[in-house]
This record gives structure tokens, sequence and C-alpha cells, in this order.
């Protein structure tokens, strides 16, 4: 059964920070969203691909065009390995934020199966300046983005956790995958996804207006399962070892770039850290 934003936020948030103040109308009417995406350029954000430098915009992959951020790979041949990610300026510890993202053309030739339809915007992440040059992801919990495949049962809104554990329904949570049950739009249709973030206590993920997932706990753990990856994701452990067990209390936002182009209309956020001093 999913469970609507508002009963979410009723729980979740609106009974935890409000229990002194008027109706659920009043405190919305007291939101300040803020807008980390300008409609103009890549202003606040910073981008770190694997293998190159920070602000290293390889193939202008990154773009604004027409008010639409764009994860474009028109001036690619191939993939290449060249996973990257746009990072917000500022870190976060609890907020909501709200996301308007399709996917648009075919993946680029190059990229692995599973990355077909396949984005995503990764919180409580480590920065782009903490990123080691070849690490492929950064340290985080995942709301990943999944399109419709032929041929294949795909729900979106998932947790991916690259060197990330956390709980579910109470109990740990070490697989690289938890699955929501909402199921993977088709086509390049626009869509509206929402995290709400609590520093470490609970993330839920919500897709059109519906919890998709919920888990607690996010730490570091878990973080090199090479499976069938001919190369590892990220080459020194030793970051991930200093700080395994390690709560993610607050971190960045990042937008993720693997192989298939993405725009994005709307990426804002309400900032909740005030409301837990």
């Amino acid at each position: 059964m999913r469970i609507s934003i508002s009963t979410i936020l009723s729980v979740s948030v609106i009974a935890m920070l409000f229990s002194c103040s008027g109706s659920e109308s009043k405190i919305q009417n007291q939101e300040h969203w803020i807008q980390l995406f300008n409609g103009k350029d890549l202003s606040g954000w910073d981008i770190k691909f694997s293998g190159l430098e920070i602000n290293e915009n390889y193939k202008n992959t990154f773009k604004v065009e027409d008010g639409i951020l764009k994860v474009d790979y028109s001036e690619y041949e191939t993939f290449d390995k060249k996973y990257a990610h746009l990072y917000y300026e500022k870190p976060y510890s609890h907020y909501r934020l709200r996301i308007e993202y399709r996917f648009v053309g075919e993946q680029l030739p190059g990229g692995e199966v599973w990355e077909n339809f396949n984005s995503g915007v990764m919180l409580h992440s480590q920065s782009a300046q903490e990123q080691q040059l070849n690490q492929d992801f950064p340290a985080s919990i995942e709301l990943q983005f999944l399109g419709e495949v032929e041929g294949e049962k795909r729900t979106n809104g998932n947790l991916a956790s690259p060197g990330t554990h956390v709980y579910a329904e109470g109990v740990l949570h070490k697989n690289h995958m938890l699955y929501s049950t909402y199921k993977a739009p088709a086509g390049e249709k626009w869509v509206n996804i929402e995290a709400i973030v609590l520093g470490d206590s609970i993330v839920h993920h919500v897709v059109e207006g519906d919890t998709a997932l919920t888990y607690t706990k996010p730490h570091i753990g878990g973080w090199e399962k090479r499976g069938d990856r001919k190369r590892p994701w990220v080459d020194d452990l030793s970051w991930f070892v200093q700080n395994e067990g390690k709560s993610l209390k607050e971190g960045y936002i990042a937008l993720q770039a693997e192989s298939h182009g993405v725009q994005f209309r709307k990426i804002e956020l309400l900032d909740l850290s005030d409301r837990f001093k």
C-alpha cells in the first residue's frame, strides 16, 4: 500500500516539528523553497567526472538550454566509462528535495545494459572535492530514476547505495539495491520525484506524490563489491575503511550522468535544519 505525501509529512515532519503551531495549511504558507537550479546556468554546481579534475565539463555533458538543465551526450561517440555527477555547492542535513526530470533519446553506445533509462540523485553524498580522481560514484544514498525497458520488470524511486548501508523495516540492508513498488514510467514523460531526508534518522522516496520507499539510519559500509564489473568503482578504499559505520547526518546533493540523456526543469529544496536545532 502506498502512502501519500501529505500523510508522510503529517507523520514524519509535521507532528515532529510543528506540534505547537497551527494547521498544516499555515505551515505550507510559511515554506520557503530554495531553487537549486536557477534556470539559466550551472551557477552553484560543481562537476566531477571519473578520471578528470573537478569542473572539467567533458564534451559539454552538462548544459542549460531554454531553461532546462541537460545531461547531454550529443558530442559523444561512445560512453567510455565517463561516469559523472553534478554537485550542489552546499551540504544539507534535514530537507525536502523536489525534482522534475525526464529521460530523452536513446542510451549512448558503450553504456552498461543496466544504465539504460537509468539516472538518479545522490543524497548525503561526498563532495566533488572529496572524490578520488578515478572514483565512479560518491559514497551516498541514491534516489534512483528508472524508466521502462521492454521485457524488464522495473520500478522507480529505488535506493542504490554506493559505499553505504541502511536499515529497512528495522533490519540492516547490505545489498546494493533496495527496490520500491512504484512502476517505472514509459517514454519521455516528465516525472515528479521527491526525497524527504531527516538527517541520519529516516529517508522517504516519493514518486508522483506517493511513497515509493522508506529506510532509516544511512551509514558508511559495503564499499567495494566488484561483482561483474571489469574494474572497481573506486581505487583506494582507505577512506571507506576509516569511516566504516559512520552515520550520514548530512552531505551533498548530486545529479547523476551514466550514459542516458536526462533533462531537469525543476530542482528545489525546503531546508528543515533550523527546525531540528
